[in-house]
């Protein structure tokens, strides 16, 4: 066979897909710029959302747990983010405090009351940014049936192709204290700590 033969055959034999995602370039890396963000509706991916909390016990110790039923849908506009929208709703019965015994008290009256109120959810009213990668937003958290004012300052991580699902993805962490004693949720008060720290995670999903 010819020199130039053998390598006209592999080429032949070659997979058209193959060759196909030889030529297709590599998703760009995602990116840091808020300014960058693809402006459109997204939700949140429910096994990357969650909300840690914690509470003084008794002044000894800081105690931590989690509520991981949470979903979300927000609308993003980079280019004018105040215009921005988010909606989150959370399932009381999901909170853990990694503890049976303590999960069940939880649930119980004394806290979430969660046969009584299952939901939980925070609607925002107004997203102002305080940098070009954080905003403070504000919004109305109804949590035992009863609405308060809650504002939390979100930070931007990055957004981009998720390497392992391969959807358009953005990263937000979010930091907050709210009073339990606001919502009717008073419980061992002053000895078990009436500010909750909150930390929110969430990678929101583009809807395609």
């Amino acid at each position: 066979m010819r020199p130039i033969a053998l390598p006209l055959c592999l080429a032949l034999m070659l997979p058209a897909g193959f060759l196909a995602a030889a030529e297709t370039p590599a998703p760009a890396a995602p990116s840091s710029d808020p300014t960058q963000v693809r402006a459109g509706a997204y939700v949140l991916d429910p096994t990357h959302g969650k909300i840690t909390w914690s509470v003084s016990h008794l002044g000894f110790s800081t105690y931590y747990g989690q509520i991981t039923d949470v979903n979300a849908e927000a609308v993003l506009d980079p280019k004018e983010p105040a215009k921005s929208r988010l909606t989150v709703t959370i399932g009381t019965d999901s909170v853990n405090g990694l503890n049976d015994r303590l999960n069940q008290h939880l649930k119980s009256p004394d806290f979430f009351d969660t046969a009584k109120f299952p939901k939980a959810t925070f609607t925002a009213t107004s997203i102002e940014p305080t940098s070009p990668t954080t905003a403070r937003v504000n919004g109305d958290l109804t949590l035992k049936g009863v609405t308060k004012p809650v504002a939390f300052d979100a930070t931007f991580n990055q957004a981009g192709i998720n390497p392992v699902n391969k959807a358009y993805t953005v990263g937000f962490d979010g930091r907050t204290v709210i009073k339990r004693s606001d919502f009717g949720i008073s419980a061992f008060l002053p000895v078990l700590g009436d500010d909750v720290a909150l930390r929110l995670e969430g990678e929101f999903k583009a809807v395609e």
